[in-house]
């Protein structure tokens, strides 16, 4: 009789058991991330370790892969079957991956309360058509970081708030002897120049397309273009920043070798991290300039976001994950290499201690962020784009000649 009941209790305890172990693992999802700029790899894997210990019957597949190859293996795992429940898009995509159904609307997920906390300008980064198909995730634009003291040993009182200005203090610092190449830029033949290019767009106030038609190949687009040719030929910009990616422009400045760069927020706690930096402590950083009696700062929408695909087949677990790694909890944890969508957040001691130089900057230049254009045929845009900096900066083309055929090539 002991024996039986002790059978019977033996059978209860292992079904129990395996229905709570059904529980607490019955869905996988996949996520797709970028393993450069922004958060880190090991922030992401932080935040997805804290969202599976309060949601433990989810778990994540993260797969981390460098930005250059996160459009093309994103549409590429639509149709694979396997696919991701989540992604990582920037804020060029939403107008191709909405007309191409690649990622689901979720605007009627979209609370008042995250349309009324969330700062206006990052709501862009996953709009088309009056619908929105994600959250924000990573709000950014690209800043002037400066060299502190090499600025201050050419006699440099303040960093320059025009492009003009910019060019006269690298020819300081290179008659000085200070440096021989005084500025890196991200120019390679990537999404990275057109970063690059759309800041200075913005600067000369130019337009990509009027009327759904290109529109750069003349005004502010064209003035942009040149102002590029002009400072790599002079000598004053290091002529590698033609091959240069972000990451590239980063090591160059913080070996010591750069008094300016253009690049993301996340270079600014990178830079000054003694582990890695000889500049820690020497860098400086403001918005990205102007052009006198255009604009007084210059800015461009480098923001993404996350959302759930198509193929998913678990859409609820996927936006459960997304609402928990934007939320402003989150968010003001690692704000460290990204700075938050939440508005409140810029005043929140415990984001802006020992960034307040960063914080200063970003209120200016997150207000001034000027979109890529907004197509469906944004990647064959962007791609004629490329070749056309590409073939300016190397003299084998006019920089109207150049656009000029961007624009016959562009598929607009």
């Amino acid at each position: 009789m002991l024996k039986s009941i002790n059978k019977t209790l033996l059978g209860a305890a292992l079904i129990a058991g395996s229905l709570a172990s059904h529980a607490y693992a019955d869905t996988t999802i996949n996520a797709l991330f970028m393993a450069q700029a922004a958060y880190s790899e090991a922030d992401v894997r932080a935040m997805t370790d804290a969202f599976t210990k309060a949601n433990p019957d989810i778990k994540v597949n993260l797969e981390f892969v460098p930005y250059e190859g996160l459009h093309d293996k994103t549409v590429l795992a639509q149709g694979s079957g396997g696919g991701y429940d989540v992604v990582l898009f920037d804020v060029i995509w939403p107008a191709e991956y909405a007309t191409n159904k690649v990622l689901v609307d979720v605007s009627s997920r979209i609370t008042d309360d995250m349309k009324k906390n969330v700062l206006p300008g990052a709501w862009t980064t996953v709009q088309y058509d009056g619908k929105y198909y994600g959250m924000p995730w990573i709000l950014d634009t690209k800043y002037l970081f400066y060299n502190k003291e090499i600025l201050e040993k050419a006699g440099i009182k303040e960093p320059p708030k025009t492009w003009d200005e910019l060019t006269a203090q690298a020819k300081t610092i290179k008659d000085k002897g200070l440096l021989p190449t005084p500025i890196a830029w991200s120019w390679s033949q990537a999404e990275a120049a057109i970063c690059d290019y759309t800041t200075l767009v913005s600067a000369y106030k130019g337009d990509f397309l009027k009327d759904g038609k290109p529109a750069f190949q003349s005004g502010g687009g064209l003035d942009a273009l040149k102002y590029m040719v002009s400072s790599y030929a002079s000598g004053l910009t290091n002529p590698n920043s033609k091959e240069f990616l972000e990451e590239d422009v980063r090591k160059v400045f913080e070996n010591g070798d750069a008094a300016f760069a253009l690049n993301w927020t996340y270079m600014y706690n990178m830079a000054n991290d003694p582990k890695d930096s000889k500049v820690a402590g020497k860098v400086g950083v403001v918005p990205a300039p102007g052009v006198a009696g255009k604009s007084d700062a210059s800015a461009v929408n480098g923001s993404m976001g996350l959302g759930v695909t198509t193929a998913s087949k678990h859409p609820d677990e996927a936006w459960k994950y997304i609402s928990f790694m934007t939320s402003q909890a989150t968010q003001n944890q690692y704000a460290k290499l990204s700075l938050p969508i939440w508005a409140s957040s810029y005043d929140d001691p415990s984001v802006t201690k020992d960034q307040e130089e960063l914080i200063k900057a970003a209120k200016i230049s997150l207000a001034a962020m000027y979109p890529r254009p907004t197509t469906p045929k944004y990647q064959e845009l962007s791609t004629a784009l490329q070749q056309a900096i590409q073939e300016s900066l190397l003299g084998q083309s006019s920089p109207e000649d150049a656009l000029k055929s961007a624009a016959d090539n562009s598929g607009l």
